[in-house]
């Protein structure tokens, strides 16, 4: 990459830094940073390809990679706050930065997106099925992938209509970046490793996530038997979006308690 990944900060205190999920952008976070930052500086940040970096490309889009470029635009001890596809990679950097990572959460993520032999996650057919909608229709395949993250939400569409009204305001990724960082939800397995987090760790989960099932908490539980969880029980796979003021209360309570 020729040049340090961009970043938004305001506010000021403990760093909070928040990594999107796949197919959007940092501006998800707007309605979140307005909350938070006149108690901690709230830093957003966009994966290579997206949003504000959509014009920073790396060779190899793979999870040590972006990783590595995101801890090196932030450069200093914060607490990582991963959505989703966003999730595994502030797992990854809390992995190999320990000494840059102070707290880890994770928010309607897994260590493994992908539905195998005794574990719950998302049909590798869905999968594939969103890589040849790609090379036909970008949008409409972002479109697609909005609707599922907020199926099961009480208020799907006032839902779907927030995310799409925030991410539009940034340009949208490749077909190529969408292709690649796609793969990152079908291939990673952090499954073996996540005992091995040792900074304070909380995984915030929807009870009604589609795409991160409610049965799977228990397992993750079980694998991870350090961290907290907090659970939404009316909330879909953006729990931020759909019930802002508990997500902000909690996560807040959270960090105040620990930090």
């Amino acid at each position: 990459m020729a040049e340090t990944l961009q970043i938004t900060s305001q506010g000021q205190g403990l760093t909070l830094v928040f990594i999107h999920g796949w197919g959007l952008n940092s501006a998800v976070w707007q309605p979140t940073i307005t909350q938070l930052k006149s108690q901690f500086e709230v830093i957003t940040i966009d994966l290579p390809g997206f949003g504000l970096n959509v014009d920073q490309s790396i060779s190899t889009y793979d999870l040590p990679t972006v990783a590595k470029e995101i801890q090196q635009a932030i450069n200093k001890p914060a607490i990582y706050i991963g959505w989703s596809l966003g999730g595994l990679i502030a797992t990854e950097i809390s992995l190999s930065y320990p000494d840059k990572v102070l707290g880890l959460v994770t928010i309607a993520s897994s260590p493994c997106f992908t539905q195998q032999t005794s574990w719950l996650g998302i049909a590798p057919e869905i999968l594939a099925l969103f890589h040849r909608q790609l090379a036909e229709d970008t949008k409409k395949t972002i479109d697609g992938f909005l609707k599922i993250q907020a199926m099961g939400s009480p208020h799907i569409r006032q839902d779907i209509k927030v995310i799409r009204n925030l991410v539009m305001q940034y340009p949208m990724a490749s077909r190529q970046t969408l292709d690649d960082s796609l793969k990152l939800l079908e291939t990673v397995d952090k499954r073996e490793q996540l005992s091995l987090v040792t900074q304070p760790f909380l995984r915030m989960y929807g009870k009604l996530d589609g795409l991160v099932p409610n049965k799977v908490i228990s397992m993750i539980n079980d694998l991870s038997n350090q961290s907290e969880v907090y659970i939404f029980d009316k909330a879909s796979h953006a729990p931020f979006i759909s019930h802002l003021d508990e997500f902000v209360n909690a996560l807040s309570s959270w960090l105040n308690g620990k930090f």
